[in-house]
Protein backbone atom coordinates (compact mmCIF):
# COMPACT_ATOMS: atom_id res chain seq x y z
CA UNK A 1 0.00 0.00 0.00
CA UNK A 2 1.36 3.38 -1.27
CA UNK A 3 0.77 6.04 1.29
CA UNK A 4 2.39 8.55 -0.97
CA UNK A 5 -0.44 8.43 -3.63
CA UNK A 6 -4.23 9.32 -3.29
CA UNK A 7 -6.07 9.73 -1.40
CA UNK A 8 -3.75 10.06 1.76
CA UNK A 9 -0.80 12.16 -0.66
CA UNK A 10 1.90 11.46 2.44
CA UNK A 11 5.48 12.25 2.59
CA UNK A 12 8.07 9.01 2.32
CA UNK A 13 8.77 9.73 6.25
CA UNK A 14 5.34 10.36 7.52
CA UNK A 15 4.74 6.63 5.60
CA UNK A 16 7.77 5.00 7.20
CA UNK A 17 6.26 6.68 10.67
CA UNK A 18 3.32 5.35 10.18
CA UNK A 19 4.25 2.16 9.86
CA UNK A 20 6.59 1.92 12.57
CA UNK A 21 3.26 2.79 14.68
CA UNK A 22 1.34 0.30 13.10
CA UNK A 23 4.07 -2.03 14.18
CA UNK A 24 4.33 -1.21 17.80
CA UNK A 25 0.69 -1.37 18.60
CA UNK A 26 -0.44 -4.18 20.94
CA UNK A 27 -2.81 -6.88 19.31
CA UNK A 28 -5.73 -5.49 21.66
CA UNK A 29 -5.18 -0.91 20.45
CA UNK A 30 -5.08 -2.68 16.78
CA UNK A 31 -8.33 -4.45 17.24
CA UNK A 32 -9.95 -1.53 19.22
CA UNK A 33 -9.08 0.61 16.30
CA UNK A 34 -11.03 -1.34 13.71
CA UNK A 35 -14.01 -0.41 15.97
CA UNK A 36 -16.23 3.08 15.25
CA UNK A 37 -18.63 2.47 18.51
CA UNK A 38 -21.62 4.92 19.75
CA UNK A 39 -20.49 7.63 21.18
CA UNK A 40 -20.73 7.24 25.20
CA UNK A 41 -22.46 9.28 28.12
CA UNK A 42 -19.22 11.58 29.75
CA UNK A 43 -19.47 9.67 32.71
CA UNK A 44 -18.96 6.36 31.10
CA UNK A 45 -16.33 7.25 28.42
CA UNK A 46 -12.82 7.38 30.60
CA UNK A 47 -13.68 3.75 31.39
CA UNK A 48 -14.87 2.69 27.73
CA UNK A 49 -11.80 4.12 25.94
CA UNK A 50 -9.58 2.77 28.74
CA UNK A 51 -10.83 -0.64 27.93
CA UNK A 52 -11.58 -0.56 24.17
CA UNK A 53 -9.67 2.44 22.86
CA UNK A 54 -12.04 2.54 19.34
CA UNK A 55 -10.47 4.25 16.60
CA UNK A 56 -13.89 6.15 15.97
CA UNK A 57 -17.05 7.55 17.91
CA UNK A 58 -20.19 8.45 16.35
CA UNK A 59 -22.80 11.16 17.90
CA UNK A 60 -25.73 11.52 17.75
CA UNK A 61 -27.20 15.08 18.40
CA UNK A 62 -26.83 17.05 21.65
CA UNK A 63 -26.68 20.70 22.37
CA UNK A 64 -23.07 22.52 21.01
CA UNK A 65 -21.98 23.30 24.88
CA UNK A 66 -22.80 19.55 25.71
CA UNK A 67 -20.72 17.87 22.22
CA UNK A 68 -18.13 20.35 22.76
CA UNK A 69 -17.41 18.95 26.40
CA UNK A 70 -18.14 15.19 25.12
CA UNK A 71 -15.71 15.56 22.06
CA UNK A 72 -12.76 17.44 24.40
CA UNK A 73 -12.98 14.77 26.52
CA UNK A 74 -12.68 11.79 24.32
CA UNK A 75 -10.11 13.49 22.54
CA UNK A 76 -8.40 14.06 25.76
CA UNK A 77 -8.10 10.36 26.73
CA UNK A 78 -8.21 8.73 23.65
CA UNK A 79 -4.47 6.99 23.27
CA UNK A 80 -4.99 7.64 19.23
CA UNK A 81 -6.98 10.29 18.27
CA UNK A 82 -10.34 9.41 17.32
CA UNK A 83 -12.63 9.99 14.20
CA UNK A 84 -15.33 11.70 15.48
CA UNK A 85 -18.58 11.63 13.38
CA UNK A 86 -22.26 12.27 12.70
CA UNK A 87 -24.78 11.96 10.17
CA UNK A 88 -24.19 15.38 9.04
CA UNK A 89 -26.29 14.59 6.21
CA UNK A 90 -28.86 17.96 5.63
CA UNK A 91 -27.28 19.67 8.01
CA UNK A 92 -25.52 21.05 11.19
CA UNK A 93 -28.84 19.48 13.12
CA UNK A 94 -27.49 15.98 12.53
CA UNK A 95 -24.70 16.84 15.70
CA UNK A 96 -26.11 19.59 17.21
CA UNK A 97 -29.88 19.97 18.38
CA UNK A 98 -29.34 23.80 18.00
CA UNK A 99 -27.61 23.53 14.87
CA UNK A 100 -28.85 24.36 11.29
CA UNK A 101 -31.23 21.89 9.40
CA UNK A 102 -30.35 23.43 6.19
CA UNK A 103 -32.83 21.33 3.91
CA UNK A 104 -33.05 17.70 3.26
CA UNK A 105 -30.56 16.65 -0.15
CA UNK A 106 -33.51 16.32 -2.19
CA UNK A 107 -34.64 19.89 -1.72
CA UNK A 108 -30.91 21.15 -2.09
CA UNK A 109 -31.74 18.89 -5.74
CA UNK A 110 -34.52 20.94 -6.37
CA UNK A 111 -32.41 23.96 -6.41
CA UNK A 112 -30.25 23.08 -9.41
CA UNK A 113 -27.52 24.90 -8.35
CA UNK A 114 -24.66 23.40 -6.80
CA UNK A 115 -23.41 25.93 -4.80
CA UNK A 116 -26.75 25.45 -2.65
CA UNK A 117 -25.04 21.80 -2.43
CA UNK A 118 -21.78 23.44 -1.37
CA UNK A 119 -23.59 25.71 1.69
CA UNK A 120 -24.75 22.22 2.61
CA UNK A 121 -21.51 21.32 3.39
CA UNK A 122 -20.04 24.45 4.65
CA UNK A 123 -22.55 25.00 7.02
CA UNK A 124 -22.10 21.32 8.50
CA UNK A 125 -18.50 22.09 8.42
CA UNK A 126 -18.46 25.10 10.26
CA UNK A 127 -20.95 23.54 13.23
CA UNK A 128 -19.51 20.05 13.46
CA UNK A 129 -16.01 21.59 13.60
CA UNK A 130 -16.50 24.03 16.07
CA UNK A 131 -17.80 21.48 18.71
CA UNK A 132 -14.54 19.11 17.63
CA UNK A 133 -16.25 16.76 14.82
CA UNK A 134 -14.00 15.63 12.22
CA UNK A 135 -15.65 13.59 9.99
CA UNK A 136 -19.52 13.50 8.48
CA UNK A 137 -21.01 10.26 7.23
CA UNK A 138 -22.44 12.21 4.07
CA UNK A 139 -22.55 12.72 1.40
CA UNK A 140 -25.53 10.52 0.39
CA UNK A 141 -23.80 9.63 -3.38
CA UNK A 142 -27.09 6.86 -3.63
CA UNK A 143 -29.82 7.28 -6.55
CA UNK A 144 -32.93 7.35 -5.78
CA UNK A 145 -34.13 5.58 -9.26
CA UNK A 146 -37.41 3.67 -7.51
CA UNK A 147 -40.15 6.03 -5.85
CA UNK A 148 -40.58 3.14 -3.93
CA UNK A 149 -37.49 3.02 -1.59
CA UNK A 150 -38.34 3.86 1.94
CA UNK A 151 -34.63 4.73 2.88
CA UNK A 152 -33.40 6.89 0.11
CA UNK A 153 -36.02 9.26 -0.90
CA UNK A 154 -35.37 12.93 0.11
CA UNK A 155 -31.93 11.94 2.01
CA UNK A 156 -30.65 12.04 -2.04
CA UNK A 157 -30.01 14.35 -4.40
CA UNK A 158 -32.22 12.72 -7.05
CA UNK A 159 -32.31 10.21 -9.74
CA UNK A 160 -30.40 11.46 -12.34
CA UNK A 161 -26.72 10.23 -12.20
CA UNK A 162 -24.81 13.92 -13.21
CA UNK A 163 -26.80 16.17 -11.12
CA UNK A 164 -26.14 13.68 -8.18
CA UNK A 165 -22.64 13.84 -8.64
CA UNK A 166 -22.10 17.25 -8.76
CA UNK A 167 -24.06 17.85 -5.84
CA UNK A 168 -21.90 15.27 -3.54
CA UNK A 169 -19.02 17.04 -5.20
CA UNK A 170 -19.74 20.25 -3.83
CA UNK A 171 -21.14 19.07 -0.69
CA UNK A 172 -17.73 17.67 -0.26
CA UNK A 173 -15.78 20.75 -0.77
CA UNK A 174 -17.93 22.81 1.91
CA UNK A 175 -16.92 19.90 4.29
CA UNK A 176 -13.79 19.61 3.48
CA UNK A 177 -13.09 22.94 3.53
CA UNK A 178 -13.93 22.87 7.27
CA UNK A 179 -11.73 20.33 7.95
CA UNK A 180 -14.34 17.69 8.33
CA UNK A 181 -13.85 14.39 6.31
CA UNK A 182 -16.42 13.29 3.75
CA UNK A 183 -17.58 9.39 3.66
CA UNK A 184 -18.91 8.66 0.20
CA UNK A 185 -22.55 6.17 0.87
CA UNK A 186 -24.03 4.19 0.48
CA UNK A 187 -21.31 1.63 -1.91
CA UNK A 188 -22.50 0.12 -4.21
CA UNK A 189 -25.59 2.35 -4.48
CA UNK A 190 -28.66 2.44 -2.60
CA UNK A 191 -32.56 3.30 -4.05
CA UNK A 192 -32.93 0.71 -6.66
CA UNK A 193 -34.58 -1.78 -4.56
CA UNK A 194 -37.60 -0.92 -3.07
CA UNK A 195 -36.97 -2.34 0.43
CA UNK A 196 -34.45 -1.07 3.38
CA UNK A 197 -31.23 -2.17 4.42
CA UNK A 198 -31.81 -2.10 8.14
CA UNK A 199 -34.02 -4.78 7.80
CA UNK A 200 -32.98 -7.06 4.64
CA UNK A 201 -29.78 -7.51 2.64
CA UNK A 202 -31.26 -5.13 -0.39
CA UNK A 203 -29.98 -5.87 -3.83
CA UNK A 204 -28.61 -3.03 -6.75
CA UNK A 205 -30.18 -5.24 -9.25
CA UNK A 206 -28.70 -3.12 -12.13
CA UNK A 207 -26.57 -4.95 -14.68
CA UNK A 208 -22.82 -4.63 -14.82
CA UNK A 209 -22.66 -1.97 -18.04
CA UNK A 210 -25.99 0.16 -15.96
CA UNK A 211 -23.84 0.27 -13.12
CA UNK A 212 -20.94 1.54 -14.26
CA UNK A 213 -23.15 4.31 -16.53
CA UNK A 214 -25.09 5.30 -13.15
CA UNK A 215 -23.23 4.25 -9.68
CA UNK A 216 -19.77 3.09 -10.98
CA UNK A 217 -19.44 6.39 -12.88
CA UNK A 218 -19.64 8.59 -9.95
CA UNK A 219 -17.20 6.48 -7.70
CA UNK A 220 -15.20 6.70 -10.79
CA UNK A 221 -15.15 10.08 -10.37
CA UNK A 222 -14.92 10.90 -6.52
CA UNK A 223 -12.12 8.46 -6.32
CA UNK A 224 -10.13 10.21 -8.63
CA UNK A 225 -10.62 13.33 -6.78
CA UNK A 226 -9.02 11.53 -3.94
CA UNK A 227 -12.64 10.86 -1.46
CA UNK A 228 -10.43 9.58 1.77
CA UNK A 229 -13.48 7.42 3.30
CA UNK A 230 -16.15 5.28 1.48
CA UNK A 231 -19.19 3.57 3.84
CA UNK A 232 -20.17 0.27 2.64
CA UNK A 233 -23.60 -0.85 2.55
CA UNK A 234 -25.22 -3.99 3.07
CA UNK A 235 -26.66 -3.90 -0.31
CA UNK A 236 -26.00 -6.70 -3.26
CA UNK A 237 -24.69 -6.15 -6.42
CA UNK A 238 -25.41 -9.83 -8.11
CA UNK A 239 -24.35 -8.76 -11.86
CA UNK A 240 -20.95 -7.55 -10.89
CA UNK A 241 -20.08 -10.49 -8.06
CA UNK A 242 -21.32 -12.90 -11.24
CA UNK A 243 -18.99 -10.81 -13.60
CA UNK A 244 -15.60 -11.52 -11.08
CA UNK A 245 -16.71 -14.77 -10.13
CA UNK A 246 -18.66 -16.57 -13.00
CA UNK A 247 -18.91 -19.76 -11.55
CA UNK A 248 -20.62 -18.10 -8.01
CA UNK A 249 -24.05 -19.42 -7.36
CA UNK A 250 -26.67 -17.50 -5.57
CA UNK A 251 -26.66 -18.79 -2.59
CA UNK A 252 -22.84 -17.36 -2.24
CA UNK A 253 -24.18 -14.09 -3.05
CA UNK A 254 -22.96 -11.00 -0.44
CA UNK A 255 -23.99 -8.18 0.74
CA UNK A 256 -21.03 -5.83 0.12
CA UNK A 257 -20.47 -5.16 3.82
CA UNK A 258 -18.81 -8.78 3.82
CA UNK A 259 -18.11 -9.22 -0.06
CA UNK A 260 -14.43 -9.89 -0.95
CA UNK A 261 -15.64 -9.75 -4.71
CA UNK A 262 -17.37 -5.96 -4.26
CA UNK A 263 -14.86 -4.88 -2.22
CA UNK A 264 -11.59 -5.97 -2.82
CA UNK A 265 -12.22 -6.85 -6.29
CA UNK A 266 -14.89 -3.89 -7.51
CA UNK A 267 -13.92 -1.41 -5.45
CA UNK A 268 -10.34 -1.60 -4.92
CA UNK A 269 -9.01 -3.28 -7.95
CA UNK A 270 -11.48 -1.99 -10.49
CA UNK A 271 -12.23 1.46 -9.18
CA UNK A 272 -8.85 2.05 -7.79
CA UNK A 273 -10.02 3.21 -4.21
CA UNK A 274 -7.66 2.74 -1.71
CA UNK A 275 -8.48 5.34 0.85
CA UNK A 276 -10.72 3.81 4.13
CA UNK A 277 -13.95 1.55 3.91
CA UNK A 278 -16.13 1.23 6.87
CA UNK A 279 -19.45 -0.66 7.20
CA UNK A 280 -22.59 0.88 7.23
CA UNK A 281 -24.34 0.15 10.93
CA UNK A 282 -23.47 -3.80 11.43
CA UNK A 283 -26.96 -4.16 14.00
CA UNK A 284 -28.73 -4.02 10.98
CA UNK A 285 -30.61 -7.03 9.64
CA UNK A 286 -29.27 -7.07 6.29
CA UNK A 287 -25.69 -7.49 7.42
CA UNK A 288 -26.30 -9.53 9.81
CA UNK A 289 -28.41 -11.99 7.23
CA UNK A 290 -25.10 -13.23 5.36
CA UNK A 291 -23.27 -15.24 8.45
CA UNK A 292 -23.17 -15.93 12.02
CA UNK A 293 -21.50 -13.13 13.56
CA UNK A 294 -18.64 -14.84 14.83
CA UNK A 295 -17.86 -15.63 11.15
CA UNK A 296 -19.52 -12.53 9.66
CA UNK A 297 -17.20 -9.71 11.76
CA UNK A 298 -13.74 -11.40 10.53
CA UNK A 299 -15.29 -11.74 7.01
CA UNK A 300 -15.60 -8.55 6.85
CA UNK A 301 -12.21 -7.62 7.30
CA UNK A 302 -11.03 -10.07 5.13
CA UNK A 303 -13.14 -8.59 2.27
CA UNK A 304 -10.98 -5.46 2.03
CA UNK A 305 -13.49 -3.56 4.49
CA UNK A 306 -11.17 -1.25 7.28
CA UNK A 307 -13.90 -0.57 9.98
CA UNK A 308 -16.58 -2.01 11.98
CA UNK A 309 -19.64 0.57 12.53
CA UNK A 310 -21.41 0.07 15.98
CA UNK A 311 -21.76 -3.24 18.17
CA UNK A 312 -24.46 -4.96 20.12
CA UNK A 313 -22.19 -6.43 22.32
CA UNK A 314 -19.08 -4.83 21.67
CA UNK A 315 -17.19 -7.49 24.42
CA UNK A 316 -18.41 -10.11 21.89
CA UNK A 317 -17.49 -8.71 18.69
CA UNK A 318 -13.90 -7.99 20.31
CA UNK A 319 -13.66 -11.22 21.16
CA UNK A 320 -14.70 -13.05 17.76
CA UNK A 321 -12.07 -11.09 15.83
CA UNK A 322 -9.27 -11.25 18.19
CA UNK A 323 -10.53 -15.18 18.46
CA UNK A 324 -9.86 -14.94 14.27
CA UNK A 325 -6.51 -13.63 14.35
CA UNK A 326 -5.91 -16.55 16.66
CA UNK A 327 -7.10 -19.01 14.55
CA UNK A 328 -5.75 -17.97 11.58
CA UNK A 329 -8.95 -16.96 10.03
CA UNK A 330 -8.13 -13.20 10.07
CA UNK A 331 -4.35 -12.81 8.98
CA UNK A 332 -2.65 -10.12 10.94
CA UNK A 333 -1.04 -8.99 7.64
CA UNK A 334 -4.79 -8.08 6.98
CA UNK A 335 -5.19 -5.98 10.46
CA UNK A 336 -2.54 -4.11 10.11
CA UNK A 337 -2.89 -3.12 6.53
CA UNK A 338 -6.78 -1.97 8.01
CA UNK A 339 -5.11 -0.22 10.80
CA UNK A 340 -2.27 1.50 8.43
CA UNK A 341 -5.11 2.65 6.48
CA UNK A 342 -7.01 3.75 9.62
CA UNK A 343 -3.71 5.89 10.84
CA UNK A 344 -3.29 6.84 7.36
CA UNK A 345 -6.27 8.82 7.40
CA UNK A 346 -5.97 10.49 10.27
CA UNK A 347 -2.26 11.73 9.56
CA UNK A 348 -3.18 13.00 6.20
CA UNK A 349 -6.89 14.43 7.15
CA UNK A 350 -4.73 16.25 10.00
CA UNK A 351 -6.35 14.89 12.82
CA UNK A 352 -3.39 13.84 13.87
CA UNK A 353 0.46 13.80 14.27
CA UNK A 354 2.38 10.48 13.11
CA UNK A 355 3.21 10.37 16.55
CA UNK A 356 -0.88 10.60 17.44
CA UNK A 357 -0.44 13.95 18.98
CA UNK A 358 -3.86 15.68 18.26
CA UNK A 359 -3.74 18.27 15.67
CA UNK A 360 -7.58 20.17 15.52
CA UNK A 361 -8.27 20.83 19.73
CA UNK A 362 -11.87 21.60 20.31
CA UNK A 363 -12.48 25.30 20.40
CA UNK A 364 -13.02 26.34 23.90
CA UNK A 365 -15.37 29.06 22.30
CA UNK A 366 -17.92 28.26 19.51
CA UNK A 367 -17.77 31.12 16.90
CA UNK A 368 -21.09 29.90 14.77
CA UNK A 369 -22.91 32.66 13.09
CA UNK A 370 -26.73 30.64 13.59
CA UNK A 371 -28.25 33.82 12.02
CA UNK A 372 -26.38 33.79 8.92
CA UNK A 373 -26.85 30.00 8.21
CA UNK A 374 -30.66 30.27 8.80
CA UNK A 375 -30.67 32.95 6.21
CA UNK A 376 -28.72 30.72 3.89
CA UNK A 377 -31.48 27.99 4.74
CA UNK A 378 -34.07 30.41 3.72
CA UNK A 379 -32.54 31.34 0.19
CA UNK A 380 -32.50 27.57 -0.28
CA UNK A 381 -35.69 26.81 1.06
CA UNK A 382 -37.11 29.22 -1.15
CA UNK A 383 -35.24 28.07 -4.12
CA UNK A 384 -36.86 24.38 -3.53
CA UNK A 385 -40.24 24.54 -2.98
CA UNK A 386 -41.51 23.02 -6.40
CA UNK A 387 -45.12 23.20 -8.01
CA UNK A 388 -46.10 20.01 -9.75
CA UNK A 389 -48.96 20.39 -10.47
CA UNK A 390 -52.55 23.14 -9.89
CA UNK A 391 -54.97 21.40 -12.90
CA UNK A 392 -57.96 23.64 -11.30
CA UNK A 393 -55.98 27.06 -10.80
CA UNK A 394 -56.82 26.62 -7.81
CA UNK A 395 -54.11 28.69 -6.86
CA UNK A 396 -53.11 31.43 -5.07
CA UNK A 397 -54.91 30.60 -1.87
CA UNK A 398 -56.07 33.75 -0.32
CA UNK A 399 -58.69 34.18 2.87
CA UNK A 400 -61.15 36.31 0.67
CA UNK A 401 -61.20 33.08 -2.28
CA UNK A 402 -60.96 30.49 0.55
CA UNK A 403 -61.60 32.29 4.42
CA UNK A 404 -62.01 29.08 6.12
CA UNK A 405 -59.44 25.97 5.82
CA UNK A 406 -59.52 22.90 7.13
CA UNK A 407 -55.98 21.64 7.85
CA UNK A 408 -55.12 18.10 8.00
CA UNK A 409 -51.72 17.32 8.84
CA UNK A 410 -50.65 13.79 8.05
CA UNK A 411 -47.71 11.63 9.78
CA UNK A 412 -46.50 14.01 12.20
CA UNK A 413 -44.52 12.36 14.56
CA UNK A 414 -40.98 10.65 15.00
CA UNK A 415 -41.12 7.10 14.24
CA UNK A 416 -37.78 5.92 12.57
CA UNK A 417 -33.85 6.48 12.94
CA UNK A 418 -33.84 9.52 10.17
CA UNK A 419 -36.51 11.84 11.17
CA UNK A 420 -34.87 15.49 11.27
CA UNK A 421 -37.30 18.35 12.72
CA UNK A 422 -40.66 16.72 14.16
CA UNK A 423 -43.85 18.18 13.81
CA UNK A 424 -45.21 20.92 11.13
CA UNK A 425 -48.34 21.24 12.58
CA UNK A 426 -48.50 24.37 14.82
CA UNK A 427 -46.17 26.14 11.79
CA UNK A 428 -48.76 25.33 9.63
CA UNK A 429 -51.44 26.59 11.87
CA UNK A 430 -50.00 29.97 13.01
CA UNK A 431 -48.87 30.91 9.18
CA UNK A 432 -52.45 30.30 8.32
CA UNK A 433 -53.99 32.51 10.70
CA UNK A 434 -51.78 35.01 10.72
CA UNK A 435 -52.32 35.21 6.77
CA UNK A 436 -55.93 35.79 7.52
CA UNK A 437 -57.53 32.45 7.12
CA UNK A 438 -60.23 30.55 9.74
CA UNK A 439 -58.19 27.41 10.39
CA UNK A 440 -60.06 24.26 11.75
CA UNK A 441 -57.27 21.72 12.74
CA UNK A 442 -58.49 17.93 11.16
CA UNK A 443 -58.53 15.76 14.87
CA UNK A 444 -59.15 12.08 13.81
CA UNK A 445 -59.89 11.64 17.83
CA UNK A 446 -62.84 13.32 17.89
CA UNK A 447 -64.50 11.97 15.07
CA UNK A 448 -67.92 10.91 15.89
CA UNK A 449 -70.04 8.38 13.82
CA UNK A 450 -71.92 11.03 12.12
CA UNK A 451 -69.15 12.61 10.81
CA UNK A 452 -66.80 9.25 9.79
CA UNK A 453 -69.96 7.82 7.92
CA UNK A 454 -73.05 10.46 7.08
CA UNK A 455 -71.56 13.55 6.73
CA UNK A 456 -72.11 14.57 2.88
CA UNK A 457 -70.57 17.46 0.60
CA UNK A 458 -73.05 20.21 1.86
CA UNK A 459 -71.99 19.75 5.61
CA UNK A 460 -68.50 19.74 4.68
CA UNK A 461 -69.10 22.80 3.01
CA UNK A 462 -70.45 24.83 5.65
CA UNK A 463 -67.32 23.98 7.74
CA UNK A 464 -64.96 25.15 5.23
CA UNK A 465 -63.69 25.93 1.77
CA UNK A 466 -60.84 24.36 0.99
CA UNK A 467 -59.18 21.86 2.09
CA UNK A 468 -55.32 22.31 2.73
CA UNK A 469 -52.91 18.50 3.27
CA UNK A 470 -49.82 18.59 4.87
CA UNK A 471 -47.88 15.20 4.84
CA UNK A 472 -45.06 14.58 7.05
CA UNK A 473 -44.54 11.26 6.46
CA UNK A 474 -40.47 11.44 6.78
CA UNK A 475 -37.95 8.70 5.59
CA UNK A 476 -37.12 6.35 8.15
CA UNK A 477 -35.61 3.79 8.88
CA UNK A 478 -36.51 0.02 9.82
CA UNK A 479 -39.73 0.61 7.71
CA UNK A 480 -40.83 -0.68 5.07
CA UNK A 481 -42.99 2.13 3.73
CA UNK A 482 -43.48 6.09 3.34
CA UNK A 483 -47.01 5.70 1.25
CA UNK A 484 -50.13 7.38 2.12
CA UNK A 485 -51.83 4.45 4.82
CA UNK A 486 -54.77 6.54 5.23
CA UNK A 487 -56.34 3.97 7.64
CA UNK A 488 -53.47 4.65 10.40
CA UNK A 489 -52.67 8.45 9.47
CA UNK A 490 -55.79 10.11 10.04
CA UNK A 491 -58.93 7.29 10.28
CA UNK A 492 -61.40 7.69 7.95
CA UNK A 493 -61.28 10.92 6.37
CA UNK A 494 -59.43 10.29 2.98
CA UNK A 495 -60.61 13.51 0.70
CA UNK A 496 -63.29 11.43 -0.91
CA UNK A 497 -64.73 15.00 -1.47
CA UNK A 498 -61.89 16.48 -3.17
CA UNK A 499 -63.82 16.62 -6.64
CA UNK A 500 -66.30 18.59 -4.67
CA UNK A 501 -64.77 20.76 -2.49
CA UNK A 502 -60.94 22.42 -3.40
CA UNK A 503 -58.45 20.39 -1.92
CA UNK A 504 -54.50 21.32 -2.23
CA UNK A 505 -52.11 18.58 -1.20
CA UNK A 506 -48.39 19.87 0.61
CA UNK A 507 -45.50 17.24 1.00
CA UNK A 508 -42.48 18.39 3.42
CA UNK A 509 -40.75 15.34 3.45
CA UNK A 510 -41.50 12.66 0.24
CA UNK A 511 -41.70 13.86 -3.73
CA UNK A 512 -43.87 10.52 -4.61
CA UNK A 513 -47.47 10.92 -2.52
CA UNK A 514 -49.35 11.66 -5.67
CA UNK A 515 -48.52 7.88 -6.37
CA UNK A 516 -51.58 7.34 -3.35
CA UNK A 517 -53.68 10.81 -4.48
CA UNK A 518 -53.37 10.78 -7.80
CA UNK A 519 -56.48 12.69 -8.73
CA UNK A 520 -55.64 15.74 -6.63
CA UNK A 521 -55.97 19.16 -8.26
CA UNK A 522 -53.00 20.91 -6.86
CA UNK A 523 -49.85 19.50 -5.63
CA UNK A 524 -46.38 20.68 -4.05
CA UNK A 525 -43.18 18.99 -2.74
CA UNK A 526 -41.34 20.96 -0.14
CA UNK A 527 -38.91 18.06 0.78
CA UNK A 528 -37.51 19.49 3.99
CA UNK A 529 -40.21 20.05 7.03
CA UNK A 530 -37.77 22.98 8.67
CA UNK A 531 -39.65 26.28 9.81
CA UNK A 532 -38.01 27.92 6.75
CA UNK A 533 -39.25 25.76 4.69
CA UNK A 534 -42.50 25.90 6.11
CA UNK A 535 -42.27 29.71 5.54
CA UNK A 536 -41.40 29.27 2.06
CA UNK A 537 -44.59 27.04 1.25
CA UNK A 538 -47.15 29.42 2.69
CA UNK A 539 -45.64 32.56 1.00
CA UNK A 540 -45.94 30.31 -2.41
CA UNK A 541 -49.74 28.99 -1.93
CA UNK A 542 -50.99 32.74 -1.21
CA UNK A 543 -48.92 34.33 -4.09
CA UNK A 544 -46.64 36.00 -2.20
CA UNK A 545 -43.57 34.34 -4.17
CA UNK A 546 -43.52 32.43 -6.94
CA UNK A 547 -42.70 28.62 -6.92
CA UNK A 548 -38.89 28.13 -8.44
CA UNK A 549 -38.33 24.55 -7.62
CA UNK A 550 -37.52 21.65 -10.38
CA UNK A 551 -38.76 18.14 -10.03
CA UNK A 552 -35.64 16.22 -9.23
CA UNK A 553 -36.96 13.24 -9.44
CA UNK A 554 -40.43 11.96 -11.28
CA UNK A 555 -43.44 13.13 -8.91
CA UNK A 556 -45.74 11.46 -11.16
CA UNK A 557 -44.28 8.13 -10.23
CA UNK A 558 -44.70 7.23 -13.79
CA UNK A 559 -48.16 6.91 -13.89
CA UNK A 560 -50.80 8.25 -16.42
CA UNK A 561 -53.46 8.82 -13.55
CA UNK A 562 -51.18 10.82 -11.67
CA UNK A 563 -51.23 13.89 -14.27
CA UNK A 564 -54.51 14.16 -14.84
Amino acid sequence: MDLTQKPYNLTSEESKQIKAQVKALSLDEKIGQLFFVIGQEEADLPDFIKKYQPGGLMYRPDTASKMASKMKLAQKISPIPPFLAANLESGGNGLLTDGTWVGMPLGIAATDNWQNAYHLGLISGQEASQVGGNMAFAPIADIDMNFRNPITNTRTFGNEPRRVLKMVQAQMKGLTENKVIPVIKHFPGDGVDERDQHLVASINSLSKDEWMKSFGHTYQQLIKEGAPVMMIGHIMQPAWEKYLQPEISDSQLRPASSSKLLINGLLREILGFQGLAITDATPMIGYNTALARQELLPATINAGIDMILFNKNIDEDFHFIKKAIANGTLPMTRVDEAVTRILATKVSQKIMTTDKKVLRLVPDKLAIDWKDHQEIAATIANEAVTLVKDRDQLLPITPKKYPRLRLVVLGDHNDGGFNEGGSVTELFQKGLKKRGFKVSLYDHKQLDFHEIFEEGVADLKEKFDLCLYIANVETASNQTTTRLDWIHLMAADAPWFMKSIPTVFVSTANPYHLFDIPNVSTYVNAYTGNPVTVQAVLDKLSGHSEFLGKNPVDPFCNDFSTKL
